[in-house]
């Protein structure tokens, strides 16, 4: 199977207050079953897995670097300061999110898969 996964700019709106863009359309907002906001420190790494059942819809904030393993080789994607990607990534495809900043860096991920601690979905690759 062959691996390439998309990084897509997600539109950013931004005024004294900050900043403010929708993660997911409603294309992708039906088949969601799981969604949780991560808060990274500066040089903090998340991720470092693939999931064996779930796509995931992942929307980084910048700084960031996000690491991906498509097809046996890793994949740097940076996402600059004030901007936000979106990954769909497919189940089996490890990621992995740094926080390259001076400052907490956000994640959004979704999930198609409802988070079940006693049967995880989660297989650990370190990718940073």
């Amino acid at each position: 199977m062959s691996v390439n996964i998309k990084a897509e700019p997600v539109k950013v709106h931004s005024d004294a207050r900050g900043t403010v863009f929708e993660p997911v359309g409603l294309d992708l907002l039906p088949g969601q079953r799981n969604v949780h906001v991560a808060v990274s420190e500066p040089g903090s790494v998340r991720g470092n897995h693939y999931h064996q059942r779930a796509q995931e819809a992942l929307v980084a904030a910048g700084p960031v670097l996000v690491r991906l393993r498509e097809d046996g080789r890793l994949r740097d994607v940076p996402v600059p300061e004030g901007a936000a990607y979106r990954f769909i990534i497919p189940p089996g495809v490890s990621h992995a999110v740094q926080n390259t900043g001076s400052r907490p860096s956000f994640l959004i991920s979704f999930s198609s898969e409802v988070h079940d601690p006693a049967n995880p979905d989660v297989v650990m690759d370190k990718l940073i």
